[in-house]
């Protein structure tokens, strides 16, 4: 009854509740990702945090809403860094490449992020989509209405370089010392193969005359 009573006549959260929120999904991040998914309790997380879990408690009404606040506030952390550079780009190649790269930029600069993360999409599979449209997807599409990719499932595609993704994030929680520009490199090269539609001419003619070959 405390905390609903102390909301009464307030617009919202104030500076200081805020902060403690931010403090508790930092010390949630580096809970998970020291001590893994399954050990990453209230009380660990608010031994690390220095504050009592009653205080968690009053912010989050349990760990599976602090768990949508850390994937939340990841999330967001990820599309500051990213979707400038995406959205800066003239082409959908470029788009694609960009969005490829910044990715592997983000995992070099947010190791414990990223190290969250993958811990909680590993234990917890009902934080896949919803089905509804991704900004990826939706940025194929476009590629697609311009000419400039092939014929293919957006979906299926986004999905695809999701987990592509995913992979090498899961990979480099494991060995941190992984060449993340190489994945890219490589990353980018088969991605551009895949949604490029001169790439995809290309690839069918040689199928074609390989046919032909006695």
């Amino acid at each position: 009854m405390q905390s609903k009573t102390r909301m009464i006549g307030r617009d919202g959260p104030s500076f200081i509740e805020v902060a403690r929120r931010a403090q508790i999904v930092e010390c949630a991040i580096e809970t998970i990702a020291s001590l893994g998914y399954a050990q990453a309790s209230l009380n660990q997380i608010a031994e690390r945090a220095g504050i009592s879990k009653s205080v968690i408690s009053y912010h989050f009404a349990g760990k599976d809403e602090l768990i949508d606040q850390v994937l939340e506030d990841v999330s967001a952390a990820g599309a500051a860094l990213m979707w400038p550079r995406v959205q800066a780009e003239e082409t959908s190649a470029g788009m694609l490449r960009a969005y490829i790269q910044s990715h592997m930029d983000f995992m070099r600069t947010h190791p414990r992020h990223v190290a969250a993360v993958s811990e909680i999409l590993l234990h917890n599979r009902t934080q896949f989509d919803d089905g509804q449209a991704t900004p990826l997807e939706e940025r194929l599409r476009e590629g697609q209405r311009d000419g400039e990719f092939r014929a293919f499932s957006p979906r299926v595609m986004a999905w695809s370089i999701r987990a592509a993704l995913d992979e090498v994030a899961r990979r480099f929680v494991a060995n941190p010392g992984l060449g993340l520009d190489d994945c890219a490199r490589e990353l980018t090269t088969l991605f551009d193969l895949a949604t490029n539609r001169s790439a995809a001419a290309e690839t069918q003619v040689a199928h074609d005359r390989s046919r032909d070959c006695p």
